[in-house]
């Protein structure tokens, strides 16, 4: 028996049985789908969070110049505005903890922590979430948060929290030291994260890690100096305040300039054991990985 012979005989037993061989269900999911509404534009509407292939690569976007390309997007690349704004509010208070031109107080800080460091650096990573960069959302947010939290502890009046430890005494320090510690545990963290990247990107947050360790001991060790910060751990994270500043002037340097605005560009150096390192030593191909990840 043919096979359209045998369907045409199974539709004719079902017509006599009073049942139809239209699928109803099939009609009724169909009627049932409707367009999708974005809600005003939120591209999030509908999206299917248990979708594997919709993750998010921690290292999208271009954080780490020189191993990623920018995203193909209608956004700018914001790595190099964080950075640069994190590096010059580094500087000018690590010049201040070293004791430059006799400087002793960082009040000058607070006004670049607020606008530049803080503010334009909490932008900065909430476009590092718009183009994909969990890793850049992540350091650029934390880090402009850390600047305004920082320039709030140092405003006179206001929210009073110097005064409410009697000003710049033992229990302030204290209080003081265990905050940077924090941000000492926080960056470790991020270290770990940029220990496949490159080594201008690691030796960033090397020595800025480095910076909050030293000032955090200095600000905890009060007591040997007449109940002020122990000097030497303060100059000494202010040396390494410097060298993070101008690490992450250098990385935002790196992801500025090209051919299109530069006579030259200048080298990250890869790790051996990155995937850039290992791709030059014929270790690995990811040219395609890459492709599909700009798609």
């Amino acid at each position: 028996m043919s096979t359209a012979t045998a369907n045409t005989e199974h539709t004719d037993a079902m017509k006599e049985n009073g049942t139809s061989a239209h699928d109803q269900a099939a009609v009724a999911a169909a009627a049932k789908q409707r367009k999708p509404y974005d809600y005003g534009g939120n591209p999030l509407a509908h999206v299917a969070t248990n979708d594997p292939t919709m993750n998010l690569q921690a290292f999208g976007g271009a954080f780490q110049p020189g191993l990623y390309k920018a995203p193909k997007s209608n956004f700018a690349n914001p790595a190099p505005l964080g950075l640069s704004a994190f590096a010059l509010t580094t500087f000018v208070l690590s010049l201040i903890n070293m004791g430059t031109k006799g400087l002793a107080e960082p009040n000058i800080v607070v006004a670049i922590a607020f606008g530049y460091g803080g503010l334009v650096q909490l932008l900065a990573g909430m476009w590092e979430m718009a183009v994909g960069n969990t890793f850049g959302a992540t350091a650029l947010s934390s880090y402009g948060g850390f600047w305004i939290s920082f320039a709030i502890i140092l405003t006179p009046g206001g929210f009073n929290i110097v005064n409410a430890y009697g000003g710049e005494t033992d229990a302030f320090h204290d209080a003081f030291g265990l905050y940077l510690m924090g941000w000492f545990i926080f960056t470790f963290l991020l270290v770990l994260c940029t220990l496949r990247s490159t080594v201008a990107f690691f030796f960033l947050f090397a020595t800025l890690d480095m910076a909050f360790l030293l000032l955090g001991i200095g600000y905890l060790q009060h007591g040997a100096n007449d109940g002020a910060p122990a000097s030497g751990c303060i100059k000494a994270g202010g040396a390494f305040g410097i060298l993070a500043a101008f690490a992450a002037w250098y990385n935002a340097f790196a992801g500025i300039a090209d051919s299109s605005n530069s006579f030259f560009v200048v080298p990250v150096a890869h790790f051996p054991w990155s995937d850039k390192g290992r791709e030059r030593r014929n270790k690995v191909d990811n040219e395609s990985a890459r492709a599909d990840q700009a798609v």
